[in-house]
This record gives C-alpha cells, sequence and structure tokens, in this order.
C-alpha cells in the first residue's frame, strides 16, 4: 500500500545531483562533426591551438583491417614461436611490418579471373 510519500527510487532521481548530470550529459546540444583523420595530421597542425596535453605522435596511424580468424591463428602461432626463440618484443605488428619489408611484389601471384 502506498501512502503518499516519495519512493526511495523517486527520491534519489529528484536530486539536484541527478539533475544536474542529466542537463549537462544528456540535454545539450549535439557535438560538431569531427574532421576525418589524415595521415598528414601531424605534418600540418595549427600552430596557434595550446593544448595541456603532449602532442600525439605522427610517426604512426593506428589502423584496423580484417583477417580471416585462420589467418590470425597462424600469424599468432608464427608470434609465439619467435618469442620462444629469444624475440621477446615480438608482436602482430611487428611481424607483419617484417613480412612487408622483405615482400617482392614479383612474386606475388595474379589472382585468377
Amino acid at each position: 500500500m502506498h501512502d503518499g510519500s516519495p519512493s526511495p527510487s523517486h527520491a534519489l532521481f529528484d536530486s539536484d545531483e541527478v539533475r544536474d548530470v542529466l542537463e549537462a550529459t544528456f540535454y545539450q546540444a549535439p557535438a560538431a562533426p569531427k574532421k576525418p583523420r589524415s595521415s598528414t595530421r601531424g605534418k600540418y597542425a595549427n600552430p596557434s591551438k595550446t593544448s595541456s596535453r603532449p602532442p600525439k605522435p605522427n610517426h604512426y596511424d593506428v589502423i584496423c583491417i580484417s583477417m580471416y580468424t585462420e589467418d590470425l591463428l597462424s600469424l599468432d602461432a608464427k608470434v609465439d614461436a619467435l618469442k620462444q626463440r629469444g624475440h621477446r618484443r615480438m608482436t602482430r605488428s611487428a611481424l607483419i611490418r617484417y613480412a612487408l619489408d622483405r615482400l617482392a611484389l614479383e612474386d606475388v601471384p595474379r589472382p585468377a579471373l
């Protein structure tokens, strides 16, 4: 039976703190869309912008690629084998970079049409 007093959950959600959080988070104008990333983003940085954060490194980019599960298993097995042979800092990306440096484009088979 209800005695007319607010329930504990209503008392919680009626607080000024919750109202302030909702107003600051959910009920504000949407942010302007971000500009797309460019691989030259550090090269042409705006010198008039000042930030308390240190500048982001511009000697690499983080990318996302898709690979078949079997290929990832093979890549991970090779990384593990190299680590067992003493290559302590071997990673997926390090092995891919090594392979790309040694790839002879002439040896890549042409796709069947």
